[in-house]
């Protein structure tokens, strides 16, 4: 296995790739229904990675040096016969770790087929238990208690689960310890996002987010925390447990506590291109080099130097200025 690092010596263990663009939410936060309407233009089947072509891809990257592979989307679930696809990725030579983030709707009903396949865990973006804000929220009229629902047949079927809660003031700050006080007793880890300036439709400023040290505050109210060592090198949620259990909760703290300097994450946009970076404007077109029949050594000599030129530290660098004039991808494309 080659290692390779980028200018600012961080090494390439991490890779996420966005299956689809679709999505069968229209959060506002991330897909609003007024850009995303019912005339939006997704890519066609054709303009996506085959299954073919990601796990091709997915096994030069971790012969480079990517350990764990993350699915996203849009919705992951949306895409056709997506445990065929888990299935090539688990049977990878040195992949130790794949996971699928979902809005949860559909995991109910897939998810004895995802754990048949080889997955191990699912990551579950839910912003509400309160079912008026939740369908709020994703526009979409869907319960929380439909996603609670795939959230038990997932633990049924032995998915190791973890909650991803966005935190939006004004929007669902209220339900900071709600959330956690439903999730410590059923023992599942539950990790706040704060909010961040993802893309360019989500109306994103600095007042609007609550920050790690705001819901961590609220939480010490109700609750005795106590720190946990983070689990490697790289790792994104600053982690704590409640004391007297091993039930985590986590931040993801893109804003108030940037992460940048450990960053080893790669992305992989539905349309294969290669992203170094959430925040990127740009990415090298992995597709078009797939087609045009090249072969392995010929992507290893894109991807290699894409990353080693890489010096990516946006969270690091945010102003107001940056916020405002830098053309970001969106979320549902990139993926999370």
């Amino acid at each position: 296995m080659t290692i390779i690092t980028d200018k600012l010596g961080r090494p390439l263990q991490d890779l996420r790739i966005s299956v689809t663009d679709r999505c069968n939410f229209r959060c506002t936060y991330c897909m609003p229904r007024e850009i995303f309407g019912k005339d939006y233009a997704f890519m066609p089947r054709e303009q996506l990675l085959s299954f073919e072509e990601i796990e091709r891809l997915a096994r030069i990257f971790v012969e480079l040096g990517v350990k764990k592979i993350r699915l996203t989307g849009g919705e992951p679930l949306l895409r056709r016969n997506l445990p065929d696809l888990i299935e090539k990725l688990v049977a990878i030579e040195g992949l130790e770790d794949i996971g699928l983030t979902t809005n949860g709707a559909l995991l109910g009903k897939y998810a004895e087929r995802l754990k048949a396949a080889g997955l191990e865990r699912v990551n579950v973006s839910l912003d509400a238990l309160d079912d008026t804000l939740f369908q709020s929220i994703n526009d979409s009229g869907v319960s929380s208690e439909k996603v609670l629902r795939g959230i038990k047949k997932a633990q049924e079927v032995g998915l190791e689960v973890k909650v991803n809660m966005v935190v939006k003031k004004g929007m669902n700050d209220q339900q900071v310890v709600p959330m956690a006080a439903y999730f410590k007793e059923q023992g599942i880890a539950l990790r706040y996002i704060e909010f961040m300036d993802v893309g360019q439709s989500n109306g994103w400023d600095f007042t609007q987010v609550v920050t790690k040290q705001e819901i961590f505050q609220l939480l010490s109210e109700q609750f005795e925390l106590e720190p946990v060592d983070p689990a490697y090198v790289g790792e994104v949620a600053k982690r704590y447990r409640y004391k007297g259990t091993d039930t985590e909760v986590g931040f993801i703290t893109s804003v108030s506590e940037s992460f940048c300097s450990t960053c080893t994450r790669a992305r992989i946009a539905a349309d294969g291109r290669f992203y170094t970076c959430l925040f990127a404007t740009n990415g090298f077109d992995l597709k078009q080099l797939i087609r045009s029949g090249v072969d392995d050594d010929a992507l290893r000599a894109a991807i290699v130097p894409t990353w080693q030129q890489r010096k990516d530290r946006y969270s690091d660098e945010r102003t107001e200025e940056t916020v405002k004039n830098r053309k970001k991808i969106e979320m549902s494309y990139i993926g999370g």
